[in-house]
Order: structure tokens, then sequence, then C-alpha cells
């Protein structure tokens, strides 16, 4: 399993500052097939700093969710460390 890019990623509005809200489409290639489901994932900055990614799959998907969840946050976590994603 591979996270080939998350595309469309829109911010939505949310009223509480220290959380970001995000939906996409996420594309994934396993067993030599190539999927695209619908995610949504929010960023919240913890008081110590810290991070933490919460990703929904809106889709169901016939994979294993925790490797596939835990590669999400680490594209998700680059992403965000390289400014990729909508202000």
């Amino acid at each position: 399993m591979r996270i080939l890019e998350i595309k469309e990623i829109v911010r939505k509005d949310v009223p509480i500052y220290y959380r970001r809200f995000f939906s996409g489409i996420v594309a994934i290639e396993f067993l030599e097939m190539v999927v695209e489901r619908r995610i949504d994932f929010f960023i919240e900055t913890m008081p110590t700093g810290q991070k933490e990614i919460i990703v929904t799959i809106a889709e169901p998907i016939d994979y294993p969710l925790v490797p596939l969840i835990k590669a999400l946050k680490a594209t998700i976590d680059t992403l965000d460390a390289n400014g990729e994603l909508p202000l």
C-alpha cells in the first residue's frame, strides 16, 4: 500500500483557532490498483505545541485501516511541515 497523493484539499472554517479542518481526496495504490476515497482530517495544536492529526475516511475501503490511517497521518504531517496545505 502506498499513498500517491492527497488532492483537492479544501480548508473549512472552524471557530477554534488551534484546530484546522480539511477535506480532500486521497489516491491509494494497493494490489496494483489505484483507489480514490474522500477523506476529512483535522490538525489540532496541543498546549504543548505538539500536533495531533485525526483522519476520517468518508467512504468504505477494502484495506486494513490501521496501516492506512498511519500512512495518511505521516503524509498529512509532511504536507503541513512543507506548507502545502491551504491557509
